[in-house]
């Protein structure tokens, strides 16, 4: 093995219950249930040195295993996927060693892509990066405008200055039509990857002021001093949230079979 090669560890972390989709991770797309779609594409992917989804159900567990596919019992009570991430590492570095780099990925992700996994990976090259994450440009005012649709600034080294519900950058002197046409905003799409030491430090910071009026929780990492570095891609990030969402897709899927 290559001693200078950076072990990469890929979690999907799944959680039975959702007041808006319960057993969300166990509905289907097409035939397949949707956690274990993600699951396989991750792992098809090639990216990684390890694969699993980090579960607190019995049922979403058994359900991985019998694809083939690998997964781990985690606590009930972790209030979001960064500390379900955190207690996978520890539960398989345990058994197999230490791994260099964690990517978080969302299990309603069905339609995920290689090249967005890529992508988050590729800045671990730099020894600084400490966590990598998404964006991608908003080309319509729809997306501007939606409180449920994360907005993202950054610097001219691609470090995240800001993430926000509201849009960001304000523009005082343009329309927003004139200023999406000059690609001057990007939504986040919240895939993220950090080197395994970071992650375990991240899970012992508190509730930060911003993250409280804004109700996100990687503004917690940047008011503490971390850097996040932000990769742009192309592909549309598609998520379920909702029995229509789900709707959606297989929709989607359904059209592109008939084509």
């Amino acid at each position: 093995m290559d001693k200078n090669k950076q072990r990469i560890l890929g979690i999907i972390p799944a959680r039975y219950a959702s007041s808006r989709f319960p057993a969300k991770p166990l509905a289907k797309i097409g035939k397949m249930e949707m956690v274990v779609c993600v699951c396989k594409r991750v792992v098809e992917s090639g990216l990684f040195d390890k694969v699993l989804v980090a579960t607190d159900s019995r049922k979403i567990f058994d359900v991985v295993m019998s694809y083939g596919y690998e997964a781990i019992m985690t606590d009930e009570n972790h209030t979001c996927g960064t500390e379900r991430c955190e207690e996978a590492l520890q539960i398989i570095e345990q058994k197999e060693g230490k791994f260099d780099i964690v990517v978080n990925i969302q299990g309603d992700e069905p339609l995920i892509k290689k090249e967005q996994l890529e992508a988050a990976i590729t800045p671990f090259n730099d020894p600084q990066t400490q966590i990598t994450t998404l964006c991608k440009m908003i080309e319509d005012t729809q997306t501007l405008m939606s409180p449920n649709v994360v907005k993202i600034v950054f610097d001219y080294q691609y470090n995240a200055l800001y993430f926000s519900r509201s849009i960001i950058p304000f523009n005082r002197d343009e329309t927003l039509e004139y200023s999406i046409a000059k690609g001057n905003y990007f939504k986040h799409i919240g895939l993220y990857a950090y080197r395994s030491n970071v992650l375990k430090d991240l899970v012992n910071l508190y509730a930060s002021r911003l993250e409280k009026i804004e109700c996100l929780e990687q503004l917690r990492w940047l008011e503490e001093g971390y850097k996040i570095k932000v990769a742009i891609t192309e592909f549309e990030s598609i998520g379920v949230d909702t029995p229509e969402d789900l709707e959606k897709i297989n929709n989607k899927l359904h059209e592109k079979q008939k084509s």
